[in-house]
């Protein structure tokens, strides 16, 4: 069964289905447009103005600053909010001791240059303890055909490394002109003045990719291309040339499988691209209802059905990489395909090249009868050992015409098929005391943000905490060495919500005390390990007061906190397995959730190899639990002296939260751009938790 959707990649850009995104890319934050430098916090100040660029090095207030890039090599890099930043460390210490400076407020201790454009960090404050500071970038007038690379990724999850024979994207500027433009096939190796070449860092000449398309529109310049099968393995210097000039090399490597699922939003997340054979004239186009978008028709999967899913990086193939593929098929040319649905294994009946297409795959596979449902069911594929990255499949049950999943409603789910995003915005207060081999740790903190979703991404959205609570009860999830904790990624736009401040009853210390924010997320420690604060998280009301920013207006809300939850006799230091578990609390709204969790597990080489956990959820009104020898006896029996060995682990921990019910805590904040966030809350949590032996 080969897709029918069309006979070449190039129409399913028109359609939404496998395609490459053209717009993945990270966020506008350096200003492109007039050659200026742009704050993380979305201040601008003109060059020339209090920063100003001076040949490599930045000027500040009269001062030079100069960093180069051997300065910065072997210093541990950040978690910066685009690939010139993510290059600046965060370690002001080691920084300042290699740059010979002394951190002050107002200067900048650094500067990386690359191609043009520059990333620095800016000191705003200096206290004994503890040293704020901002990004800053700077990109060099647009207008010109100077190319720049900011990177080259594989075309469906968006990371480092690409397959031969596979599609993959280069991000960056100057790299084409305005515009969209789509060879057909015979796709060529230089269009619009464009061609992007790979040269052997060992040595060697270079080689061409053939031109899927030249994109340059809304401030995102990204190229697609398919690299040529014959590429051997190894690492490359890649550049693009756009009329002529052409950009620094680009170190990237290639590798012969390195499979990637396409996603529904183009973010390597979510999703998955796929379709649900309905007939041999339907193919739906997997989603959470039942329906239709434009022209064409939807549906979850169901069990029993023949699911065909989109990826690239299964790796070479004989044929022609610049031509319409007629069907190489890799499991019938000695290659292994698993897909993996729900931790469920499969072998698919058909895993290769999309005929009419190029550069990219097509997974045909039955679901079993015994597949989990849902909307967000993880799914995987190996080639040849090697694992793509996870998304997820829409699954509902035989004969419905929605999956379900909790906290949303089927016209909720309609409406994700559209398109349409879910924006969140919630704080917490989180108390946590913990117990680690006689050592008593305590903290307490504060943190929050507000988010927009891609309704694409149901894993990735915080649940509705009250679909949580109905499902009381106790889960055991068996740990093995093949057990995979990885889960789908996400792709989170924060949004700015300007200052925010908290307030507090009598005790707590904190008076219109503002909340630290970094790249939109808020956290503020209030006490603790590292905290100057010295506040208390106790019973009584708390305030939160956000000023309004650029993505969020201004906002309060309250939360109401009971007397705290307490656990009587507090956690006991051995567990005997065969006699079951009470554990009794004072304390707390009657309708809080109680969580508690419970692990024992083996550990090898650092890692936790074989094991056991259990989950049960509660209310606080019960005022405790009682867990049986049936839960208990499923986990290992695990010795002090093992744990003191760090050759097993064993812990206990009870973790209760308050807000979000009959109102208490939730609010609406006023969205910039339109509407309101009118389900946001403000909660508080509490964690208790030691290290156990099970017996």
């Amino acid at each position: 069964m080969q897709n029918r959707l069309s006979t070449t990649f190039l129409a399913l850009a028109a359609l939404g289905l496998p395609t490459v995104a053209l717009a993945n890319v990270t966020g506008t934050t350096t200003l492109q447009a007039n050659g200026r430098f742009s704050l993380d916090t979305g201040t601008t100040v003109t060059s020339g103005g209090d920063l100003s660029l001076t040949g490599g090095s930045i000027t500040v207030l009269g001062t030079a600053k100069d960093l180069n890039v051997t300065a910065l090599a072997g210093l541990s890099g950040t978690s910066g909010f685009n690939e010139l930043t993510q290059q600046i460390l965060s370690s002001f210490s080691s920084l300042a001791s290699t740059a010979a400076i002394t951190p002050a407020a107002n200067t900048v201790i650094g500067v990386l240059t690359n191609g043009g454009n520059y990333a620095a960090v800016l000191i705003t404050a200096v206290t004994s303890s503890s040293v704020s500071f901002q990004y800053i970038t700077y990109e060099t007038a647009s207008g010109g055909n100077i190319p720049t690379i900011s990177a080259v990724q594989d075309a469906g999850s968006y990371t480092a490394n690409i397959a031969q024979g596979s599609i993959f994207v280069v991000k960056g500027s100057g790299l084409s002109a305005s515009g969209l433009t789509q060879p057909p096939f015979p796709l060529p190796t230089s269009t619009g003045g464009v061609s992007i070449s790979f040269t052997p860092q060992s040595g060697g000449s270079p080689t061409l990719a053939f031109i899927v398309y030249l994109y340059n529109e809304s401030g995102v310049n990204q190229l697609a291309a398919v690299l040529p099968s014959s590429v051997p393995v190894g690492m490359y210097n890649v550049t693009v040339t756009n009329s002529g000039s052409t950009s620094s090399p680009f170190t990237v490597q290639v590798v012969k499988q390195k499979p990637g699922l396409l996603s529904v939003d183009e973010s390597g997340n979510g999703l998955v691209v796929a379709q649900n054979f309905i007939s041999q004239s339907e193919l739906d186009l997997d989603r959470y209802t039942t329906g239709t978008i434009g022209s064409f028709t939807t549906s979850p999967s169901h069990p029993l059905e023949t699911v065909i899913a989109y990826s690239v990086g299964m790796g070479p193939d004989p044929g022609p990489d610049n031509v319409a593929s007629p069907g190489y098929n890799f499991l019938t040319n000695g290659g292994t395909v698993l897909v993996y649905v729900g931790g469920m294994t499969i072998t698919p009946t058909y895993a290769g090249r999309v005929a009419g297409g190029t550069g990219y795959e097509q997974i045909n596979f039955v679901l079993p009868s015994n597949v989990t449902t849902g909307c967000a069911v993880t799914f995987q594929i190996s080639v040849n050992g090697v694992m793509s990255q996870v998304v997820y499949l829409s699954i509902a049950t035989a004969g419905a015409n929605a999956c379900v999943q909790p906290g949303y409603t089927t016209s909720q789910l309609q409406s994700f098929d559209q398109g349409t995003t879910f924006t969140t915005g919630g704080f917490t207060l989180l108390k946590e005391a913990a117990n680690e081999f006689g050592q008593s740790v305590a903290l307490s903190t504060v943190d929050g943000d507000f988010a927009q979703y891609s309704g694409f991404e149901l894993a990735a959205i915080p649940a509705n905490i009250q679909s949580i609570i109905t499902n009381q009860g106790c889960t055991v999830i068996q740990i093995t060495p093949t057990t995979t904790t990885a889960t789908p990624g996400s792709t989170i736009t924060f949004l700015d919500a300007g200052k925010v401040t908290l307030t507090g009853p009598t005790g707590s210390s904190l008076n219109n005390t503002q909340i630290p924010e970094l790249s939109n997320v808020y956290e503020l420690s209030i006490n603790g390990p590292g905290s100057t604060l010295n506040g208390n998280i106790v019973a009584g009301t708390y305030t939160l007061n956000g000023s309004g920013g650029t993505g969020v207006g201004p906002f309060t809300a309250t939360v109401t906190l009971p007397t705290p939850l307490t656990i009587t006799g507090g956690l006991p230091a051995t567990v005997t397995r065969s006699a079951g578990l009470t554990i009794n609390w004072t304390g707390g709204n009657s309708s809080d959730f109680v969580e508690i969790f419970g692990s024992a597990v083996m550990i090898s080489n650092g890692s936790a190899e074989s094991g056991a956990e259990f989950i049960c959820i509660t209310t606080a009104g019960t005022g405790g639990i009682n867990i049986s020898s049936s839960i208990l006896n499923q986990l290992p029996a695990i010795t002090a002296a093992q744990i003191a060995a760090v050759t097993a682990e064993g812990s206990l921990s009870v973790f209760s939260g308050t807000g979000g019910a009959n109102g208490n805590g939730v609010f609406t904040a006023p969205l910039v751009a339109g509407g309101s966030i009118t389900n946001a809350v403000f909660t508080s949590s509490s964690d208790t938790s030691a290290s156990v032996v099970y017996q």
